[in-house]
């Protein structure tokens, strides 16, 4: 709605531009819009994307579901939500297909973050592993730029 004001004090769309810090591309368009339907042409349509396939009170329900844990619903190996258990809790639930990046999306919403669980291969040992890293880290790891090579 700035811009519709500025266009109705005579302002060029370039001036409007770097006043709102949009593109020149972005003023035209709008003084376009403006000039074929007035101010209501400029109202906002809502953000872009595809709407949550979850209803508010699925989501709430899913926000429950994440606060229980992953144990309480079948993962019992960790306790940490990944995205694609989330994905696949989402299904299994709600029955309703998310991707993996989708159910992330979602998590952030609703103020989760997905975990990646460390992983450590069972035969590893440990004390070889600190011995090459005394010994041979050393020799492997390549030098730091020197202090005055920073620019």
């Amino acid at each position: 709605m700035q811009a519709a004001e500025l266009f109705e004090q005579k302002i060029k769309p370039p001036e409007i531009a770097r006043l709102l810090r949009v593109s020149r591309k972005s003023a035209y368009q709008w003084h376009q819009l403006w000039r074929d339907g007035g101010p209501e042409a400029l109202v906002s349509c809502g953000p872009s994307g595809s709407r949550c396939r979850l209803s508010p009170r699925c989501l709430e329900k899913l926000a429950v579901c994440l606060e229980q844990g992953p144990a309480a619903h079948g993962w019992v190996e960790d306790q940490v939500w990944t995205a694609a258990r989330v994905a696949t809790l989402i299904g299994r639930k709600f029955h309703v297909s998310y991707s993996v990046s989708g159910a992330t999306r979602l998590m952030h919403r609703l103020g989760f973050s997905p975990q990646v669980p460390a992983r450590r291969v069972a035969e590893r040992d440990e004390q070889a592993v600190n011995v090459w890293k005394e010994a041979s880290w050393a020799e492997v790891k390549e030098p730091g730029r020197p202090a005055e090579a920073t620019s």
